[in-house]
């Protein structure tokens, strides 16, 4: 039986190659949730259906191209695909342990480096998150880490620096911090918003207007770019670079109606971007927390961000727009689809609940839902 990674499955979608994907997971899962590549082709027909054979799908399938069989956790596909061998089909995979493994699944792309500093963008592929580690000297610092916090130390590690200094833009919805964790496995500062309500120990951002380091000052935006949360920041790292957490998209603005007050957040998210953003070069490289299409914001050097030039041109919600011809454009959005369980992840992110890696896991499983608005 032949497997493919995750690992194998992203090298595949990132250079755009032709893939069948042979799902069979409830429609349900998959309308809501599937492998997104621009050249893959999609069969969906839950496992259920096959358990007495594959001769009603058999002409469905081409016997030509790869056939990835993907189902939650791996064992459903392993059914199928050896039914699929055994009926002649020649080059047919299992995706290992499924869309579990593909929810959490890390690719690291280089985004910058000059003679002061690296930077690296951590993909989340399944899932739309995006996180990032700087490192200048011995040092680094890691931006908005996901929960899979080997992945940051063995970089580190790699790299022979030290992970000093972590920080996360806001309390995340739709995924669990990592920043905690990291902070204790290396006795690094970890940086939060004090609005944000956690009840645990860190350093407070209000406190910091910048964090510096080595050759690298990273200036917290004015310690505030609310709008998705109250304590939503944004950092700007040597008048280069803007790790605009889930304030600006490389296609769209964050959503401030996750707290239920759409109308009255969106005011602070109109102040962030016509009065703090606009202050900013057009030549400033962003790098979002969040994509909504790997197709639409990857860019040529392999990773997700624009300059803010182009994304203020790109994006109509950023151009004249009067604050309450912007407002209305919020609220009618606001009533988009809320990240499944947010409550839940919110609440862990804050430390008022403890979840088991398999209750982190279930609690995140599904797509990004943290935008407001995307233009394609």
């Amino acid at each position: 039986m032949k497997q493919m990674t995750v690992k194998e499955l992203t090298s595949k979608v990132l250079n755009k190659e032709s893939v069948f994907i042979f799902d069979v997971r409830n429609e349900s899962d998959f309308h809501d949730w599937k492998i997104e590549g621009e050249n893959f082709e999609y069969l969906n027909v839950p496992y259920f259906e096959l358990i007495d054979g594959i001769e009603a799908v058999a002409d469905r399938m081409p016997k030509d191209k790869d056939v990835v069989v993907v189902c939650a956790k791996g064992g459903s596909a392993t059914f199928v695909a050896e039914q699929l061998e055994e009926a002649g089909f020649g080059n047919v995979y299992t995706l290992v342990d499924g869309m579990k493994a593909w929810s959490e699944h890390l690719h690291k792309a280089k985004v910058y480096e000059d003679e002061k500093m690296k930077v690296y963008q951590f993909i989340r592929i399944g899932k739309g998150c995006l996180s990032y580690m700087v490192i200048s000297g011995n040092e680094a610092l890691v931006v908005d880490p996901s929960r899979f916090v080997d992945v940051y130390e063995n970089v580190a590690n790699e790299e022979g620096v030290k992970i000093t200094h972590i920080v996360d833009s806001h309390l995340h919805a739709d995924h669990i911090s990592g920043g905690r964790e990291l902070a204790k496995h290396t006795r690094a500062k970890y940086y939060l918003m004090k609005s944000e309500g956690a009840v645990y120990d860190f350093e407070p951002l209000e406190a910091h207007d910048t964090i510096e380091f080595e050759r690298v000052q990273l200036e917290v935006l004015a310690v505030k770019t609310p709008g998705h949360t109250p304590g939503s920041v944004s950092f700007f790292v040597n008048n280069q670079l803007l790790f605009s957490g889930d304030t600006i998209f490389v296609g769209g603005l964050g959503r401030p109606d996750l707290g239920g007050k759409a109308a009255e957040w969106a005011v602070d998210l109109y102040n962030t971007v016509y009065e703090k953003v606009a202050a900013i070069a057009d030549d400033v490289i962003v790098l979002p927390g969040h994509y909504a299409s790997l197709d639409d914001e990857m860019n040529n050097e392999g990773y997700i961000g624009d300059t803010l030039g182009n994304i203020r041109a790109r994006n109509e919600m950023m151009q004249n727009k009067s604050q309450e011809e912007f407002i209305e454009m919020v609220v009618q959005n606001a009533n988009s689809e809320t990240p499944p369980n947010f409550e839940d992840i919110v609440a862990i992110n804050r430390g008022l609940k403890t979840a088991d890696a398999e209750q982190k896991q279930e609690l995140e499983i599904g797509p990004n839902r943290c935008a407001l608005h995307h233009t394609h």
